[in-house]
């Protein structure tokens, strides 16, 4: 599956990266026809303890999944 990682307001390191990619890899086994995805991580208003949020959107036949959470860590 084809995933393209945003990081947003920091850069993210190949170790983040492996283990978005080792992760989404294991969505395959709960749905094969998964065509693409979108990771965006952002980094936002520093002062705010949760202000982690990652988002993924999964392109699939005849529509488009969308997860976000937000959290400290």
């Amino acid at each position: 599956m084809k995933i393209r990682v945003q990081s947003i307001h920091f850069n993210a390191d190949k170790k983040l990266l492996d283990f978005i990619q080792r992760k989404v890899d294991k969505l395959d086994q709960f749905f094969d026809q998964i065509i693409s995805g979108e990771v965006y991580l952002k980094l936002e208003n520093v002062d705010d303890e949760a202000n982690k949020i990652s988002e993924i959107k999964l392109i699939v036949p005849g529509g488009t999944l969308f997860a976000k959470e937000q959290c400290k860590t």
